[in-house]
This record gives structure tokens, sequence and C-alpha cells, in this order.
């Protein structure tokens, strides 16, 4: 019964559009409930799976050409049943608060059908037991995230940020396609138990394996967003708050962390392709976090963490610490959910605002949205005992303790010293939103520029209101997430119940892990807090009581002020050696040789047929004595022709 938990998004998405056209309210409690009960299903599976076995399921053969027979396959084992409760739970969350946010949404019942889509083609992807099931899944998440992003699809730059997403993700699929044509050609099989067997039977030759892994990363850079192929992801803003609460939390950016997890055998052959994705992921954290730093749209903010924070968890994977990936995914789909979907309260609150410069003041008008993201930026920040201390901490643990010979020595270090930095920056940026956003006094006025225009509002009317908290449905979503952000860390780390429910037990089964996990005391883990503490610290005081400093230092840093608030002119790159060159062949191919000499020659061809007629046609005069004429110098013609040979 595998398949049920796919199968209930996958009802709801067609319930909630076909009923919801005829009752619009009745669309986002369909798709809630459809999303709930995927996730007691999970539960009910998660609560009877030994954490060394697997249920396995197939619904019958998909493709059978020649050799080739691929079973629709799913497999739930301990790894896939952490992602299904963190996509369902987090998951249902979200579809939630979505109902009170998205209440004016005249479209409403498309947008919950695509939200049950998009969870359903996660499902899929965390679900499958082969590569070419997980693909349809991969490719089905990237379909969604372009309906999604796209919502609005009248506005021009909304269609636009859609489109952008659809194609980069593609451009990392074709090198998911290249590893995955690679491995059935060494081994026949594209089926996860058998491909284990195989790599300890059969390992890999050094060059195959990073031609493979490095294939399969490609595509994770496109999924998680890294370099060069994260310039989708802040563009996602464009789509409504839940949306990226839902792609940036929950759903596809985890797609290629957990690819490398379930393919860790083919990375763990290649110490060169491992050094790729170390020096790329450590490089991704670093580069976002300072565009972060810069940035006053609320949700850009928080789009250009996700980047980063998806930086630490490859430089995880890169050392071989998969389990340690994972904890920070979850931890972070609690608090970067939370923090989403705060901002979606404070711009629900404050009419379709969005620039943190036309906030502040914000924590007596909106206490319970203030102290969830005062909680989950505790958490991003790396601070104990708040969730993401404890997979931060483990990560540069792990990198620390590498056995990796391409990165044990200076490459490492440097590494840890590049993730701390990070994560102080992190932390500053963290605290200046929550600054800018909940202390100080109210700056905001009667704006015009909605970013965000949700569900059609009617501004005018609210223009004159001041902010104020949203209702209980976005709430109590706010206050589960923000819980699981503060105790999280601690019970998934397994630092509660002697370890009862560390996450590092659970999945050793799966993805093995060479690397003690040592569990420290309270005090200690205060101790270790202080990049978080002095960046926060930091924060506060320049955008609070400081807040002359910020503007020196970026008059003194000019340079790399342009730098950052120009987000590293990647896309300015990309459109000058890449999308410009393209479009003036694209123009060339349509003008030059579609126009011209494809049509030039079909219509040169009738032009001539044409000309012809036209002349031929004034001997049809229907004038017998023309005729008799023509036929009179045709005989002349004959007759001179023949006296002359």
């Amino acid at each position: 019964m595998l398949w049920l938990i796919p199968a209930f998004p996958a009802i709801g998405a067609v319930l909630a559009f076909l009923i919801g056209r005829k009752a619009r309210d009745l669309a986002g409690w369909i798709a809630t409930a459809s999303a709930g009960l995927s996730f007691v299903w999970t539960v009910v599976l998660f609560s009877n799976l030994a954490p060394d076995a697997a249920f396995v399921g197939s619904l019958g053969t998909w493709i059978a050409v020649g050799g080739l027979d691929i079973d629709f396959l799913f497999r739930f084992d301990a790894l896939t049943a952490v992602m299904c409760l963190v996509v369902t739970g987090v998951g249902s969350l979200i579809h939630l608060y979505s109902i009170a946010y998205m209440a004016e949404e005249e479209a409403r019942h498309r947008f919950f059908s695509y939200l049950n889509l998009f969870m359903f083609c996660m499902l899929i992807l965390v679900l499958a037991g082969n590569l070419p099931v997980l693909f349809v899944g991969w490719e089905g998440v990237g379909l969604c995230s372009y309906l999604l992003i796209g919502f609005w699809f009248k506005n021009v730059d909304y269609a636009s940020a859609g489109r952008k997403a659809f194609v980069v993700n593609r451009i990392g699929d074709a090198g998911f396609l290249l590893g995955m044509f690679l491995l059935f050609r060494q081994y026949g099989t594209l089926e996860f138990g058998a491909l284990n067997a195989a790599f300890t039977a059969q390992p890999l030759s050094a060059d195959l394996a990073t031609l493979v892994a490095l294939c399969f990363f490609v595509g994770a850079t496109g999924k998680s967003a890294q370099i060069p192929l994260f310039v989708w992801l802040p563009d996602a803003m464009a789509g409504p708050t839940p949306v990226s609460a839902l792609i940036h939390a929950a759903t596809m950016v985890t797609a290629g962390v957990y690819l490398m997890a379930r393919m860790h055998l083919a990375f763990d052959a290649s110490p060169d392709a491992m050094l790729v994705v170390a020096v790329i992921a450590g490089l991704t954290a670093f580069v976002a976090a300072t565009t972060a730093l810069t940035q006053n749209d609320i949700k850009k903010v928080l789009a250009y963490s996700t980047v980063s924070q998806l930086g630490f968890m490859f430089v995880a994977a890169s050392v071989g610490a998969y389990w340690v990936a994972i904890f920070h995914v979850v931890t972070h789909a609690f608090f970067k959910a939370c923090l989403f979907l705060g901002a979606g309260s404070v711009i629900h609150g404050c009419h379709h605002e969005q620039d943190m410069r036309k906030m502040g003041g914000l924590w007596s008008k909106m206490p319970i949205t203030a102290w969830t993201y005062l909680i989950s930026t505790l958490a991003i920040a790396g601070i104990a005992p708040f969730a993401g201390y404890y997979s931060k901490h483990a990560i540069v643990d792990a990198l620390a303790h590498t056995t990796n010979p391409r990165l044990v020595g200076p490459i490492a270090e440097y590494l840890g010293l590049l993730l701390t930095f990070t994560a102080f920056l992190t932390a500053f940026y963290m605290a200046r939103s929550f600054a800018m956003t909940f202390m100080g006094h109210y700056r905001g006025g009667h704006s015009h520029d909605h970013h965000d225009a949700h569900a059609a509002h009617d501004h005018g009317s609210h223009a004159a209101h001041e902010p104020h908290e949203s209702p209980y449905l976005m709430t109590i979503p706010l206050m589960v997430l923000a819980a699981l952000a503060l105790i999280g860390g601690v019970t998934l780390g397994g630092a509660v119940a002697d370890g009862a429910f560390s996450i590092q037990h659970y999945l050793v089964a799966v993805v093995p892990s060479e690397m003690g996990h040592h569990h420290e005391s309270f005090v200690q883990a205060l101790m270790h807090s202080w990049v978080g503490v002095l960046g926060v610290a930091v924060g506060i005081l320049f955008y609070t009581n400081l807040t002359r400093f910020p503007v020196l230092i970026a008059a003194a840093l000019k340079p790399l002020t342009r730098l950052s608030q120009g987000k590293w002119f990647f896309d300015e790159v990309y459109a000058t050696a890449i999308i410009r060159p393209l479009e003036g062949m694209a123009r060339f191919l349509w003008r030059g040789v579609d126009q011209v000499i494809i049509d030039g020659s079909v219509n040169g061809t009738a032009a001539v047929v044409d000309m012809t007629g036209e002349i031929a046609r004034h001997t049809q005069t229907g004038n017998l004595r023309h005729y008799a004429l023509g036929m009179f110098l045709a005989t002349v013609l004959v007759i001179g022709c023949y006296l002359v040979m």
C-alpha cells in the first residue's frame, strides 16, 4: 500500500480543481485534507518499519524493451521515511496556512490543485525504487515549480521567473540522464537494491565513478541551486509565499541532497568528485550569504539564505556524512518553512508590502509572528538549543574529521573557516531581517509596490489600515513549526532519551556513517554557539542603535557592496555570454535561414510558376483567328527549320 502515500495528494489535486471551480472555499480544505491523509499514512508505515528494513512494492511493469525491464517500483526505507515525513508533515502545515493566505484569490482552486500536484511529484521522487521512477518525480517537481512560480502568469515578470526555473532545471536534468545511462551501460540495472549490490561486487573504475558522480551532481546543482545553476531560486519569489515555503523547505530544493544520499556508493567511489562537490558547495554557501546581506525584500533574504544552507548540506555530503546532510535537510525544513510563512504573515499584515525598509515595530502589532520568526532566526543562526545549531555543528565537525584524501589537510581547514565565516554572515543578515521588520518603529506608508500581490485584494481599501496579526489558520502552522525549530535539533541529534530519536542511528543502515557523533552538554553547546551569538548581536545592534555603521561600512567597501547588491552579476554574465548569443543565433536562423533561404526557395518557386503562367496565358485568348495565325507561324517555323537542316 505504498502507493497510497502519493495517491492522496494526486486525488486531492483533481478534486480541488474540479470541486473548487464551483465551490472555491472547499479547494483549500480538500487539498489540506489529502496532504494530511498522506502524512497519517506515512506515520503508519514509519511506525511499522524497522530501521534496517524496507517495504518494496511494484505497480507492475512500466517499460519492457529488449533486455530492459523496468517496474514502476516504490521503496520505503529509513531514508525514504524521513523524507516522506518532512514532505507530508511540513507540506500539510503549508497547505493549512494557504487556506487563509489565498482566501481572496479567484483562482485558488488552481493554486491548491498545483500545490497537491507538487506534493504528489515529490513523493514519487523520494518513494522511487529505481532511477527512472525517481526521474519521473524529478521532472514532475520541475513542472510544478514552473506552474506555481508563474501562478500569476498575466504578469510578464512572474511568468519569466517560472520559465527561468524550468529552463535552468532542464540543464541539470541532462546531467542526471547521462549518469543514469552510464550506470545502465555498466550494470544493466537501475533498481537501487541491485545497484548497491553491483557497486559492492564490481566497483566502478575511478574515472567512470568520477564521471557518473559528476553527472548526478550536475543534476543536483539544478534542483538544489548550487553554482552555476542557482540563479533560478531567488527569482522563484514571484510565486505566492506558501509556494516559496514549499519549494525552499519541504520539497524541490532538497531533491539534490536526497539524490546524493541515495546514490552515495557512486559518490564514495570518487574522491575527486567529492572534492568538486565540496568546493562548489562551500563557494555557493558563501556567495549566497554575502548576497543576502544587502537584500531589502524580506523574501529575497530568505531565498538567498536557502541557497546558502543548501551549500552547507552538500559540504556534509561531500565528506561522506550523508546522515548529517539529511539532518540539516530536516532542521532546515522546520525553521525555513517557519521563516517563509512568517514573512508571508508580515506581508499579509502589512497589506502586501515586502520591503523591510517600510516595516519595523511589528513586534507589538504581530506578536505571534514575531516570536515564531525570532525562534527560527535563532535556529538558522546556529545557536543552541535551537535546531540549526546541532545540524550545522555536525557539518563543521564532519568536515574536520573527513577521511577523503583529496580534502584532508589545508582544503578542509580553509573550507571549515569559510563555513564558519558564512555561519556568522547567516546570523548577521537574519538578525538584520528581524530587526528591520519587528524592532524599532513602524516605517510603513501607503505603498503601491506590491511584489507579492497574492489573492487580488482591494489594495486601496487596506491602505489606511495599520499592520495586524494574521488569522489563526496562519499562526497555528507558525507555532507548530517554531516548536519543531526549537526542539527538533536536540531531539533528532540524539541528545534526549538516550539517543532514541537519533537520526544518525536511524539512517545508519541506508547511509552508513563512519564518523561517530559525540554529544555535548548544554553548556558546551552554548560555548560553541559563539559564532551565531556574535552574528545576531552585531546584526541587532547595527540595525537598532548603531544604524550609521552599516551605511559607513557600505560606503567604505563600495566595490564589495556593489557586488553584493548586484548579486555577484551572475545573471548579467549569463545574459552576455549565453542568452544574447543564443538570441542572436535564433534571430539569424529565423530571418536568415527560415525567411530568406527556406521561405525564399518556396516562395521563389511559386513566383516563377506564377510568372511563367502569366506569360503563357496570353497565348490562350479564345480567338480562332489568333489560333490560326499561331498554327500558320508554327508551320512556317517547322518548314524553315527543315529546309535549313
